[in-house]
């Protein structure tokens, strides 16, 4: 046998070897292919329960964000990401799934829904036949504004980075504190903002559209930024350098949490949100999780 066919077999042994150690899936027992996504490469502590799927969000060979994912419910407790600007327009909504809650051996990038859907993406995750007729908008999480490449902007449009979300807080209040955010990275934040945007289930029992992916009746939102401006206004220092803040997202819930402004309009009355220190959202989630939470670590101190 020649020299040449000797090392056939080692060099395919080799090339399999690399493609394997190439191809690492996002899906796994923890955020350790994505540190980076959260303070001091820290995700939030005291958050477990079974179902929950940490995903390191992937798209086109690059890791953008982290979401944990409540398999049981069909929605992200919560997407982790580091704000930057938008550099162009808000993309097209094309939606995509994540493969690999379906089948363990897929692809590690998220995918575009094909017609028809596998059945093994409809029984792992939601998809896009839950929202439709459900009087819910597809709620983003990481919103593409938060993001600043159009490929960072094009990942956040992942149904595993959302939940079923009313109009009215959607385009009203809570989008006013997306922005309200981005601005104060923009003017106060001198180095990177770490933001984990997620959503609160019932008290009361879950809500659900088509009996399949449950309604939060609150979204919440704390950011961390270490490095900050020196000289902040008196009405600002207390926003640094964490803050986090809870909406409203059924008209008809309690007011114990976020109350009620009587004088909004119709179209966004019922759909208030309230900014808050981290520790009264850790509290919050706290209680109704039912587990002790902490986001960021050491509170965001540098």
């Amino acid at each position: 046998m020649s020299q040449r066919n000797l090392l056939q077999p080692s060099i395919r042994a080799l090339f399999l070897l690399l493609l394997c150690s190439l191809v690492v899936g996002e899906i796994g027992k923890d955020f350790s292919h994505c540190p980076n996504f959260f303070y001091n490469k820290t995700p939030p502590q005291g958050v477990s329960a079974p179902g929950y799927q940490p995903i390191c969000q992937r798209y086109r060979n690059q890791y953008h964000f982290a979401s944990l994912y409540d398999r049981q419910r069909r929605v992200p407790l919560f997407s982790a990401y580091r704000l930057s600007p938008a550099d162009g327009k808000r993309p097209k909504s094309v939606w995509r799934y994540e493969p690999q809650l379906a089948f363990s051996g897929a692809s590690p990038d998220m995918k575009h829904f094909e017609t028809p859907v596998d059945q093994n993406v409809i029984e792992s995750q939601a998809v896009l036949d839950d929202y439709r007729n459900s009087s819910f908008t597809k709620g983003h999480l990481n919103p593409s504004l938060h993001q600043k490449t159009l490929d960072n902007r094009k990942a956040t449009f992942t149904l595993t980075n959302i939940v079923p979300q009313k109009e009215g807080s959607n385009s009203g209040p809570w989008s006013k504190l997306e922005n309200d955010v981005l601005r104060d990275f923009k003017m106060f934040c001198n180095g990177t903002m770490y933001v984990i945007t997620g959503a609160m289930p019932y008290k009361s029992g879950d809500h659900w559209i088509n009996n399949r992916v449950s309604v939060p009746e609150y979204m919440w939102s704390a950011y961390c930024c270490p490095s900050f401006k020196s000289d902040l206004p008196n009405n600002v220092k207390q926003f640094f350098p964490t803050y986090a803040a809870v909406g409203r997202n059924d008209p008809n819930s309690g007011e114990e949490i976020v109350p009620v402004n009587k004088n909004a309009k119709p179209s966004v009355r019922g759909y208030d949100v309230s900014r808050m220190p981290l520790e009264n959202l850790e509290g919050i989630l706290a209680k109704r999780l039912a587990m002790p939470i902490s986001l960021f670590d050491n509170r965001c101190q540098a």
